[in-house]
């Protein structure tokens, strides 16, 4: 499933229109991303968690000349899944 038929599934289901259904989806993905790159936490409860991560700064390989090279540390965004969550999708 894509954004469009996520937009028009919950439309249907809710007797929206697209139009202001995209618009709540979007707020939502804008405030999620807002929140994560304040380095704060999501909690929707029975769904999950959103938040970032260190990821700390590493050795890689250029895989063309095999050189050793330095990556950056880096925040990552990361996700936990609720227990209700799991529990619907294992069964």
């Amino acid at each position: 499933m894509n954004k469009s038929e996520l937009i028009q599934k919950v439309a249907d289901e809710l007797n929206l229109t697209k139009q202001s259904t995209s618009e709540v989806l979007d707020a939502l993905l804008t405030n999620i991303t807002q929140e994560l790159t304040e380095r704060k936490k999501v909690s929707l409860i029975g769904f999950g968690t959103f938040e970032t991560r260190l990821r700390p700064e590493r050795i890689g390989r250029n895989p063309q000349t095999g050189e050793e090279i330095k990556i950056a540390s880096s925040f990552i965004p990361s996700f936990k899944a609720g227990k209700s969550f799991k529990e619907a999708v294992n069964h």
